[in-house]
């Protein structure tokens, strides 16, 4: 089986989603890499935590400001339009119901929605909630974006988190390098598979009953 989509095939592909006129908040990490891909002259609103509306994509080389900076310290640029508040400010945006969509990354997403991203539970482990919390609970749309495997080879999605949860329930698709998922009340749904990766594949790697996007079981459509 061969390796899916890289990170930043991923972000591209995520950004095809992201309706014109939305406000999204990208997640510290892979999910920066969507403000780079989202397609031109489509009025879609970055808001960063740290307390900007209408951010841009990472700057040319030698173009650099070091006053504008996303969440994870990143130099960014600004729209035509983009402004400027408070932290606390910020976060009232995001605890509000203020913004469409949020992308996030995941060290696990539960096959109910469940998500956890900020502490691994590991006694040396350093924790790292920012302001995922408020986003997963405020954001209208939680996205993750992630591979579906760690570097042990264990699936990110699971029947139950084992983690510290960051939010229950919240998530409502999955973006990973082997295929997406929309999470649904009767668990996930793939909704499309990239390289070779099969239902079957996803099925061994991920040890989750899944369902494709026409609603059949994978072993349904294998005896079929």
């Amino acid at each position: 089986m061969s390796a899916g989509l890289d990170r930043a095939a991923l972000a591209a592909r995520i950004a095809q989603d992201i309706a014109e006129g939305s406000v999204v908040n990208l997640g510290i990490g892979a999910p920066t890499l969507i403000a780079d891909a989202l397609p031109a002259g489509l009025e879609i609103i970055l808001h960063t935590e740290n307390g900007m509306l209408g951010m841009g994509p990472r700057p040319a080389a030698g173009r650099i400001d070091p006053d504008l900076l996303n969440a994870g310290k990143q130099p960014v640029t600004e729209l035509p339009g983009a402004s400027y508040f408070h932290h606390a400010d910020s976060f009232g945006m995001m605890r509000g119901g203020h913004l469409d969509i949020c992308v996030l990354g995941a060290f696990q997403v539960s096959e109910h929605g469940d998500l956890a991203n900020w502490h691994t539970g590991a006694p040396d482990a350093i924790p790292a909630v920012g302001g995922a919390m408020d986003l997963a609970i405020g954001a209208k749309h939680v996205w993750v974006m992630t591979d579906l495997l760690t570097r042990d080879g264990a699936s990110k999605l699971v029947t139950e988190c084992t983690y510290p949860l960051t939010g229950v329930r919240c998530v409502s698709r999955v973006y990973t390098d082997r295929a997406v998922f929309d999470v649904t009340a009767g668990g996930l749904v793939v909704t499309e598979l990239f390289g070779d990766t099969t239902l079957d594949d996803l099925r061994e790697l991920a040890g989750l009953e899944l369902r494709d996007a026409s609603g059949r079981h994978e072993n349904e459509e294998m005896r079929s």
